[in-house]
């Protein structure tokens, strides 16, 4: 079972499985059980999500199913080299997935660094859930896993995702051209980071407040 994490008290260790919980947003492990609700939800936004999905540009290449893609992440996870979690929104006694937020690539060392990726369901958009996502885990990452360096990789045309990291004050670092295979291309991408340095108040006190969120007392 999952510990549950109210932020921003960040535990200064990292184990997994984690939930960290923000008011009615919630960041909890990704399972094996939550395939199919995962699916239902990309399938329903594929118009606004497709556009900026990885893809393999070795289309004669076997692609993983859905189960065995969320159990390569939770061994991942398990080996500390990626934290996948869904993005939840409590309401009543359901607690709906809306979206996904994953710090992966992690690189211990002397690099202490890793991205952060994440999507959100076209129904929560605009209400700041994002940000607040984000800043959630890059804190965690700060605090309990231990690491110097976030950062984040968004196509230029990615407008929404472009709007997250200057929400959050993530800096500028430059273009990576034909960078990652996205919709069929090598598409461009620009680079945003922060270190903890440039935060000592913490990334979710930059966050906007999201919209119907009430944090318990």
């Amino acid at each position: 079972m999952a510990r549950v994490i109210d932020v921003p008290a960040y535990p200064t260790a990292h184990e997994w499985p984690v939930t960290l919980r923000y008011g009615r947003l919630l960041l909890t492990p990704f399972r094996r059980r939550d395939v199919d609700e995962v699916s239902a939800v990309r399938t329903r936004n594929i118009s606004w999500l497709s556009p900026w999905d990885a893809t393999s540009p070795k289309p004669s290449g076997v692609a993983l199913s859905s189960d065995k893609r969320a159990r390569f992440m939770w061994d991942q996870a398990v080996r500390g080299v990626s934290v996948p979690w869904l993005i939840r929104w409590a309401h009543l006694s359901e607690r709906p997935v809306i979206g996904q937020c994953t710090i992966s690539n992690i690189i211990y060392g002397s690099a202490q660094c890793a991205s952060i990726g994440y999507w959100i369901d076209q129904r929560y958009a605009g209400r700041s859930i994002t940000p607040a996502a984000v800043a959630m885990a890059t804190d965690y990452a700060f605090s309990a896993v231990g690491l110097h360096r976030i950062e984040i990789c968004i196509r230029p045309e990615n407008t929404p995702s472009l709007r997250v990291v200057e929400k959050l004050g993530f800096r500028y670092e430059g273009l990576r051209p034909r960078y990652i295979h996205i919709a069929g291309d090598w598409r461009d991408h620009e680079v945003f980071a922060l270190t903890p340095d440039e935060v000592p108040e913490g990334v979710l006190a930059r966050a906007p407040e999201v919209v119907g969120n009430q944090v318990r007392g």
